[in-house]
């Protein structure tokens, strides 16, 4: 069995317990994409701190079965209500209609999808559940005045190559955006790396390759990534919205970055295998070096500026401070993105982020299969 924490290769970050209950004992909590890697352990984490009602919206039915059921047989005798609810972040009526009945008090938005290629070849869903959204959800809790909504974000927003980490970062400034209306509503974002072990990392893929007796497939000797454990990214979200003060982006310290094919190696060697020489032939499992992928970058990145970064009463995380559009900016920016939706044009979409995110640039590789409406 492979732990995960050895290949961290660092100590995981400590919470304190006190400030990760400010916004959950007691209180109503939703989570969506609660049926997620992230989503899951968030509601897992959450449970352990004793809400009065856990919201657990998802999509997926049989994610959210999933969910349910193994928290389910945790509650034994506790009054914690669980309520599985089967919802999109993209339909306004119903997401408006179960703030408005259940009344959470804390919302933790982790519904987004991930998947860097994918998103690449279908912009405009992306855009749709990961902008419009995070949209919608964030103004059916303002007007239901929640007191706190942390959004889930990534590294990838930074400087992004891809569509999945620019509407990531249009997300994070939409929510500034609102955060700068002054509504009673605490808006936070939590920014981390790859999370070791959830759905779509390398972690799964590498295990099932190795298994297989190879090869393991490494798209670049070079690249390199933060990485951080599922329980560790879920006390990050629960510390960050304890940190809040309106408007903030949040960063871990994951110390260095690794690089995949170190890690790839790393796993060869735990699994009791030998990396497979290509000069000599000698080894068990060969490393495959396959090219990089539609929008995927060498290295990524936790800040915009530098400079930004201020002091929490955690040492490991940090707040930064970056530049924001405006209210007038953001309602044209919307406006032109529904129309850019609307009109199934990926081109004029992409054209779109590429005058809002800063730093963004479409990486154009052979063998992409991105529909010109894709």
């Amino acid at each position: 069995e492979l732990d995960i924490d050895d290949l961290l290769c660092r100590e995981p970050v400590v919470p304190n317990h006190i400030l990760l209950a400010k916004n959950i004992a007691s209180k109503v909590v939703m989570v969506t994409g609660a049926g997620g890697s992230i989503g899951g352990e968030l509601c897992r984490q959450i449970l352990a701190l004793a809400p009065a009602k856990l919201l657990m919206i998802e999509q997926s039915e049989f994610g959210l079965y999933a969910i349910h059921q193994e928290l389910q047989e945790k509650l034994g005798k506790s009054e914690i209500v669980l309520v599985p609810l089967l919802a999109s972040v993209q339909d306004n009526k119903r997401i408006r209609e179960i703030i408005f009945t259940w009344h959470p008090e804390t919302i933790y938005h982790a519904a987004a999808y991930k998947h860097v290629p994918l998103v690449e070849h279908n912009p405009a869903e992306g855009i749709k559940n990961n902008v419009l959204g995070t949209l919608c959800t964030a103004q059916s809790a303002i007007e239901c005045g929640v007191s706190d909504f942390v959004l889930i974000s990534t590294d990838k927003a930074v400087r992004p190559t891809n569509i999945m980490g620019a509407s990531k970062r249009l997300a994070e400034m939409l929510l500034q955006a609102l955060a700068a209306t002054g509504p009673r509503t605490k808006f936070s974002m939590v920014r981390f790396g790859n999370v070791l072990g959830s759905s779509g990392s390398v972690l799964p893929l590498f295990q099932q390759q190795i298994e297989a007796g190879g090869p393991v497939t490494v798209t670049h000797p070079e690249v390199t990534r933060f990485f951080m454990t599922i329980p560790e990214a879920a006390r990050l979200v629960l510390l960050a919205g304890a940190y809040a003060r309106g408007g903030d982006v949040f960063v871990l310290d994951m110390g260095e970055p690794r690089r995949i094919i170190d890690i790839a190696k790393q796993m060869i060697h735990l699994a009791g295998r030998r990396v497979k020489d290509p000069a000599t032939g000698e080894g068990d499992i060969a490393i495959e070096i396959t090219g990089l992928r539609p929008g995927e970058k060498l290295y990524e990145e936790l800040l915009i500026d530098d400079a930004s970064l201020q002091a929490t009463p955690h040492n490991k995380i940090l707040r930064a401070q970056e530049a924001r559009l405006s209210q007038i900016e953001v309602a044209a920016m919307l406006k032109e993105l529904n129309a850019s939706i609307d009109a199934g044009d990926a081109e004029r979409l992409r054209a779109l982020v590429s005058t809002r995110v800063d730093g963004y640039h479409h990486q154009e590789l052979e063998g992409s299969i991105v529909s010109p409406t894709a």
